[in-house]
Parts: structure tokens; sequence; C-alpha cells
């Protein structure tokens, strides 16, 4: 084992370790040593953590944090979806240079559907920025996490770090062998409120449905515009690219949470697609599974054998 990593990285490698601490007195030290250790080699710091971290480590700096761009997780990545996009953009806007990132998905309150597409999300870093210079360090807080948590991050992460030593993760699995094991069956609604089969000449008929069932549940105008704009993204994308029809299921979920699911005969053959902005010139339905997660609280994708289901939640709280 090695210390802590706060180096350079190598020419042209990335690195992605998992911090397991306990306690916000080790939190700060092992962060605050990792972005010192980037700013004292002119590298560019991201650091996207929950609230109280958030402020602990501003604290912890002191000056240094001028020099950090900061982000809340509980808003960047209150759909995991839509981290990956953060991340990545942090790291074009600086080219040619490695990238210094901190960046915690998984915190105690998360509930499992959000865990579990959070550790999609982990997965696909390794994928997503295999050939760029950058190190990502994800904190994982061994105190209130589950275990199968802290296992997950062990097999999501080719590189640990304990007891402020580095080492190598002998759990570190491919990308796609996670992101298959959470493709667990999603939890079967009491009843649903909505029930339609679509085919290419309906995605009217599924905007109106849509429109009409949001307006008699507790969304507010513009989130019931978000959530009938993700809706159509959705069935359009059946309709392009999943066999040509599909089924739109929608129901009130915990806390008056507005939840519709679309289920098609499509298949996911980018798993980062919708993770990533597309290019303007994308036109392999890219564009609409990346509107889709900008605009839900949460995105739980399911691709299996049968088919592709998107499962999307709009919050009344969220605004």
């Amino acid at each position: 084992m090695t210390d802590t990593i706060t180096t350079r990285p190598e020419a042209e490698t990335f690195v992605h370790p998992a911090l397991f601490y306990q306690g916000l007195e080790e939190y700060v030290r092992e962060t605050g040593s990792f972005v010192r250790g980037a700013l004292a080699a002119d590298e560019p710091v991201f650091v996207a953590v929950p609230t109280s971290r958030l402020d602990a480590l501003r604290q912890e700096l002191g000056p240094d944090a001028a020099s950090v761009d900061f982000a809340d997780m509980t808003e960047l990545g209150r759909n995991p979806g839509r981290i990956l996009a953060a991340l990545q953009g942090f790291a074009d806007r600086h080219p040619g240079r490695a990238a210094r990132i901190i960046g915690e998905p998984i915190w105690a309150g998360r509930s499992r559907a959000e865990i579990l597409e959070a550790t999609r999300h982990e997965a696909l870093i390794n994928t997503a920025f295999h050939d760029r210079r950058a190190t990502i360090l994800c904190p994982y807080d061994t105190s209130c996490l589950p275990s199968s948590v802290i296992a997950d991050a062990r097999r999501t992460h080719p590189t640990l770090i304990e007891n402020s030593r580095t080492g190598s993760s002998s759990a570190y699995t491919a990308a796609e062998v996670v992101c298959a094991d959470c493709d667990v069956p999603l939890p079967e609604p009491d009843a649903a409120e909505v029930c339609l089969e679509y085919a290419a000449g309906d995605l009217g008929e599924v905007r109106e449905q849509a429109d009409a069932w949001a307006r008699r549940v507790e969304l507010s105008p513009a989130r019931r515009g978000d959530l009938v704009i993700a809706i159509s993204e959705a069935a359009a994308n059946s309709v392009a690219h999943g066999g040509g029809s599909g089924t739109l299921r929608l129901w009130t979920g915990a806390c008056g949470t507005a939840v519709a699911e679309v289920r098609d005969g499509g298949r996911l053959s980018d798993p980062l697609a919708g993770r990533r902005r597309p290019s303007l010139a994308s036109s392999n339905g890219g564009r609409g599974l990346w509107m889709i997660h900008q605009l839900c609280d949460l995105v739980e994708v399911r691709a299996q054998e049968t088919g592709l289901t998107l499962r999307l939640h709009v919050s009344p709280a969220h605004v």
C-alpha cells in the first residue's frame, strides 16, 4: 500500500479511488489533503458533495477554497443520472490538464432506488473516463452506510483508501457486470392509475393523457410540464428505437411523487446514453434520454432481454 493519492496522475491515466471514512474529522482531513495536493500540482479541482460535507470542507480549506469549484451533490446528484455529465463537463473545460474531482453520490438517507442508480453511475465512471487524465475521489461514510453499499463501492472502484492508506481493490468488477447486477426487477405499484399502449400514431394521445393525469396530482405547473415533456421523449424513443410501440403507466408514489413508467422492446446499446451531453448532431436517441435525465428527480433504468424500462420520478417538493 502507498500513501493517500495527492500527487499528479501519470500521463493518460485515470484514477478512481473510493475513500472509506468514519466521521467528519477524517473526512475533512482526507478530502482536504486531496484538494491541496491538486492545487499544489496546479490542477483544476471540482468538489460535488452533500451540503454538510461541502460546508465543512470549505471551512477546512480556508482561503484555498476560492480556487475550487463546488456543487451541492444533493441538488446536482438528486438524479444520479445527471452526475456523470457534470464531471465530464468540468474535465472538458480544462483540456490538456488532469482534472481532480471529489464526487460523493451516495449518502445516508438515499433511497434504495437512488442507491442502485448511483452505483450504476459509479461503475460507468470507469467507462466514461478510461482514456482521460483525471482522478475522481468518491467518499463513503462507513459509519452509517449499509454494508451492501460499501461492498458495491469495492466493486466499482479499482482503488481504495482506508485508514489513510491506498491500495488496489481485489473486488473490482467490470462496469457491464455491475450495471447488469443493478437491473433488479422494479417493484410493482399498488395500482397504476393510467395504462396506455401506444404506437407511432399515438404520441399525441400519450401527451394528452399524461397532461390530464398530471393535472390531477399535486405538481406545480412547471413540474407538470417537465413530467409531460419527459414522458413524450420516452414515448418518442419507444417509437423510434424501441420497436415502434410501448406501454405507459402512471401512478402516484410516496410523498406525492408522480411516477411514469415507459416499457418497450428496445435495447440500450450505449450504457452512457443520456448520462453525457449529446452533440447537436446526435441522431441515436441520446438527446431524448439526456432531456429525460435533466427533467426528472430520478430515472430508474432497466435494460433486460425482454426490452427497456424507464421509470421516471418527479417530486412535487422539488422546484
